[in-house]
């Protein structure tokens, strides 16, 4: 294996705990970049040539290694991963039950670049950098040992395979469904796996999906922007909302959040299209709700977008707001990591300000406990929820 040698001082944050080695930390005079392949694995030292652990490198990302482990001596191979895998797996079924989570995420379980949601007897693994690719043989193989599924989805990312300079993976191992079920606490939602969005299904917001509840009383309105397949929809309907509304720009994940709907006795009005446009149409029609969610996709994928991804999310804010009955609740969200918890609650505040409410902050979350933060890796805590009152 060979050495990745840092520059002085270099090691100090990843001693610390933090995961990821940049380019511009790297002793090229030493070890140079343009050395290594994409997905090798290295032994990782800092400037004394002193053990820092063991790393996949990509020369031709900014993030140019990740650390697997601690200890230089270590080898990864199967065993290594079922030893990662079975410690995952202990969290997840001590912590939700039905066999329904994401069951690797990533940096938080020691094995940065995986990510696996679990949909009972199927499972979705994501590849999203260089060193995962070339390690999802041993990695599938511990997979598989460990909760041997009927069918097995293998794919990555666009917007991470970009950045990683990686080929396009779709791979189906075993029987892999169109459509899969997903069961959150009492409620059943069918998604699309195979023509749906990232791994399918979203269980980030498993439980701020079940907090919404105490907010939505028998007869209420609701909205569901960005509703996707109609899951917080279906929690407003189980807590007794007379209508709910779904927009999104996809005509299939409004057929879907219908079909869910109908599956528990109740129906939803789905308006496809762009959010800001629709619920501008809204407020024309003086249409007026006692709930709104707003769970958009990441808004701000890089820092540079901060300015104008933060601006959107206020006009959204703004939008959402105009429909709100007075002394109703809106739930906002926003999982954009560029995007403090703190630049959220601000959007929103302006936002009222802008269209003259005064707002009360009830409840302030984050991601479900499937998604643990490593608290060494800010960026592994990406979710911000708000409950407010306006």
């Amino acid at each position: 294996m060979k050495e990745l040698r840092l520059q002085a001082k270099a090691d100090k944050r990843v001693r610390l705990g933090h995961n990821w080695i940049f380019s511009n930390e790297v002793a090229n005079e030493h070890t140079p970049l343009a050395a290594f392949t994409p997905g090798e694995l290295v032994r990782v030292v800092d400037a004394g040539r002193n053990p820092v652990g063991i790393a996949y490198v990509n020369p031709n990302a900014l993030i140019c290694a990740r650390i697997l482990t601690r200890d230089a001596r270590a080898t990864i191979d199967v065993a290594w991963f079922q030893a990662r895998v079975t410690r995952a797996l202990a969290l997840r079924e001590r912590l939700c039950g039905a066999p329904f989570y994401r069951l690797i995420y990533g940096e938080s379980d020691g094995l940065p670049g995986f990510i696996v949601d679990r949909y009972g007897e199927v499972c979705v693994a994501q590849f999203n950098t260089a060193g995962a690719l070339a390690l999802r043989e041993p990695f599938v193989t511990a997979l598989t040992g460990a909760i041997a599924p009927k069918g097995l989805l293998l794919r990555n990312t666009g917007s991470t395979r970009a950045l990683e300079g990686i080929e396009a993976l779709d791979q189906s191992l075993g029987e892999v469904p169109d459509r899969i079920e997903v069961i959150e606490g009492d409620m059943r939602i069918s998604a699309p796996l195979r023509a749906g969005q990232k791994t399918g299904y979203f269980y980030d917001q498993r439980d701020n999906r079940a907090r919404l509840r105490r907010y939505v009383r028998s007869g209420d309105a609701v909205l569901d922007v960005f509703s996707y397949v109609g899951a917080w929809a279906v929690s407003a309907l189980k807590a007794g909302a007379r209508s709910v509304t779904c927009i999104d720009q996809s005509e299939t994940a409004l057929h879907y959040a219908d079909e869910n709907a109908r599956a528990i006795g109740g129906e939803i009005d789905g308006l496809a299209g762009d959010a800001l446009d629709v619920m501008q149409g809204l407020h024309g029609e003086r249409r007026r709700y006692d709930v709104v969610i707003l769970d958009p996709p990441a808004l701000i994928k890089r820092r540079k977008e901060a300015a104008p991804g933060e601006r959107l999310y206020q006009r959204l804010n703004e939008a959402a707001l105009r429909l709100l009955r007075e002394d109703g609740f809106l739930v906002t969200s926003s999982c954009s990591y560029h995007l403090a918890p703190e630049r959220l609650q601000r959007a929103a505040f302006d936002a009222a300000r802008t269209v003259g409410r005064r707002m009360q902050i009830l409840e302030r979350h984050g991601h479900a406990p499937d998604h643990p933060v490593h608290p060494a890796m800010p960026e592994t805590e990406y979710l911000k929820a708000l409950f407010l009152r306006a």
